[in-house]
């Protein structure tokens, strides 16, 4: 950290900027490209409702809060620890080929706001007073306005960072991109309630997005089963694990009640609609198939210490034949391996936990 500001300033001096690929300078188009993979790869992923102008609005003002100080000094852009090699009791420094003319804040909010470091606080205020103490050769900064500025590049920084593991995570589903949003929502949120009055608008969305169930920490470290009915003209549902999936069994062949007005209105959980399955369709040996596949996979995890299942039933409405294949198929693993349960009926918008026993 006390060698980043003489790279910044030095390298500054001498580099012409013109050759610096794909653009010279740290400007608007730069900051709204990233602000905008964050909306579409990372807010638009999650599935919530966004007011599109308001955000946009809120964008500008960080576009215009980031550009307020711009000395001539090289923003390396990609400055983090990975990119830090030790040799010779020296460190040297990669991966720079997106460096551009830039204010200091960035590669400082880069380097100490890294998620997956998970530097303490303690350790992230060492490395700042270093910063500081070294900028103090080309520049004078008072450490609270300095602090106040930093913040905002950070949020900024990990609005960025939920665009890469949203695309590289909600979308690639790589598992790795997946875990630490959590701890990236929280330090977004911190970081935000210091803006709540300039920034309100993206404050409310961001508290919206952390207490998305999907995005709540688990403590729980035992195998944990997710059990879901849906309607095929809906799609399969996704695996937020990033597992890339599980069983999906088509219920489509049983016989429908759905067709019957007298059931139109209830669902598979109702005692009308539970009759009529058990007797004028072939449910019962259709479980009986597909709890032999989910034992024998249940077994198998439990025994290699995998922690996640995903069970998906569907059915042309995802009303009737796949929520009464899923409740049954939930209770069955249950009982017979007192694992924990999600169940999450998605057409009927109702879920709830089977707790491990």
């Amino acid at each position: 950290m006390a060698l980043l500001a003489d790279i910044q300033f030095k390298v500054g001096e001498k580099l012409d900027f013109s050759v610096c690929y794909p653009v010279a300078d740290f400007d608007r188009v730069s900051v709204f490209w990233d602000l905008n993979y964050f909306k579409y790869c990372f807010l638009k992923g999650v599935g919530i409702e966004i007011d599109e102008p308001a955000l946009e609005r809120e964008f500008d003002t960080i576009c215009s809060l980031l550009m307020e100080e711009n000395d001539n000094t090289f923003l390396y852009r990609d400055f983090q620890s990975r990119n830090i090699m030790w040799h010779n009791n020296k460190p040297y420094f990669i991966d720079f080929q997106g460096g551009r003319r830039g204010p200091i804040y960035y590669d400082v909010a880069s380097f100490v706001g890294q998620t997956r470091a998970k530097y303490s606080n303690e350790v992230c205020e060492k490395m700042i007073d270093a910063y500081l103490n070294s900028l103090s050769k080309y520049k004078n900064i008072k450490k609270e306005l300095f602090i106040e500025k930093l913040n905002l590049f950070r949020i900024f920084r990990l609005l960025q960072t939920l665009g890469t593991y949203g695309y590289r995570g909600l979308f690639e589903r790589k598992k790795a991109f997946i875990d630490p949003i959590p701890t990236t929502l929280n330090q977004i949120g911190e970081l935000l309630n210091n803006y709540k009055e300039r920034l309100p608008y993206l404050w409310s969305v961001m508290t919206e997005v952390a207490s998305l169930p999907r995005f709540k920490p688990c403590e729980y470290k035992g195998l944990m089963v997710d059990v879901m009915s849906f309607s095929y003209h809906r799609g399969i549902p996704d695996d937020y694990s990033g597992n890339g999936g599980g069983f999906v069994f088509d219920c489509r062949a049983i016989h429908n009640p759905g067709r019957y007005e007298e059931y139109k209105k209830l669902n598979g959980t109702d005692a009308p609609v539970i009759e009529f399955l058990e007797r004028e369709s072939n449910i019962c040996e259709f479980l009986d198939n597909a709890y032999a596949m989910v034992d024998n996979m249940v077994e198998t995890y439990l025994k290699r210490g995998f922690t996640h299942i995903q069970i998906c039933c569907g059915c042309t409405g995802g009303q009737h034949r796949s929520v009464y294949s899923a409740e049954h198929i939930a209770k069955h693993i249950s009982e017979k391996f007192g694992v924990r349960i999600n169940v999450k009926h998605i057409m009927l918008n109702r879920s709830y936990t089977i707790p491990e026993r």
